[in-house]
């Protein structure tokens, strides 16, 4: 490369960083490269040069999505073994996938004992949104109230209740298994008729509707949430083995008796 060749492309890439152009300052001397031996017109190498940008930049703010949404590290649909759970099926998951229900504001609702794919379903399902441009965040039930509790009083609280106030899609993960008080039930119900027009909502948990009065320890508190969560929603109920208990991993190497 001549000297000439090499301050033009000193030259390109101080011009990429002034115009905020990172994908091409990073990468012209390989797209001069493959120019130099497709032999494009000036058009065509204009097109690339911009194309390539935009592809950069897209998956820049994927990683940045999936980043926030705080997904399981094992949230990949093509994965999910239907020979442990009943409850859904091959079409009726990849009916799901296709964000149909996202784009009606519907919700989701998993129910099922655990093990049996709920939050791995949930997570799939964030992550597909994310792939198709849709705000979505992964968060468990704890996550939210604490949020909930501390956004008067902490910045960063304050920010993330604004950043899921704001989404498409929020998960709540094991909603009600654990017992809540009057205030945190009385925060959550706030926070949910909020946003329940606007935003969908998948929610996983071992219990049935029947049963969150008796973790809210208020039958009328419930009920209105379950009005706001169920008017638009998928219930979907799965029963089986727990898929960890059938694959839990052992500290042990196997040895014969």
């Amino acid at each position: 490369m001549t000297t000439t060749m090499n301050e033009h492309i000193t030259q390109i890439k101080q011009c990429a960083t002034r115009l905020r152009l990172p994908g091409i300052g990073g990468s012209i001397t390989d797209l001069i490269a493959k120019a130099e031996g497709e032999h494009p017109s000036y058009e065509e190498f204009i097109h690339t040069l911009l194309r390539f940008e935009v592809s950069r930049r897209e998956e820049k703010q994927l990683e940045l999505r999936i980043k926030a949404a705080q997904l399981p590290l094992v949230h990949d649909l093509e994965a999910y073994d239907f020979a442990f759970t009943t409850g859904i099926s091959p079409t009726q998951l990849n009916q799901l996938r296709e964000l149909n229900w996202l784009e009606q504001c519907y919700n989701i609702m998993l129910t099922g004992p655990s093990g049996t794919g709920k939050t791995f379903i949930a997570a799939g399902l964030a992550y597909e949104a994310i792939k198709h441009g849709y705000k979505a965040y992964f968060r468990g039930m704890n996550e939210i109230l604490e949020t909930l509790r501390l956004k008067d009083v902490s910045q960063s609280a304050a920010l993330e209740h604004k950043r899921l106030c704001a989404s498409q899609l929020i998960v709540i993960d094991d909603v009600m298994v654990l017992a809540i008080n009057k205030e945190d039930g009385n925060r959550f119900f706030v926070f949910i008729n909020q946003i329940y027009e606007s935003t969908s909502f998948i929610i996983t948990t071992n219990k049935s509707p029947a049963e969150w009065a008796k973790s809210l320890d208020d039958e009328v508190l419930a009920t209105a949430l379950l009005d706001r969560l169920l008017y638009k929603c998928q219930l979907i109920p799965l029963q089986g083995k727990s898929y960890r208990m059938q694959n839990r991993k052992n500290i042990f190497q196997q040895t014969d008796k």
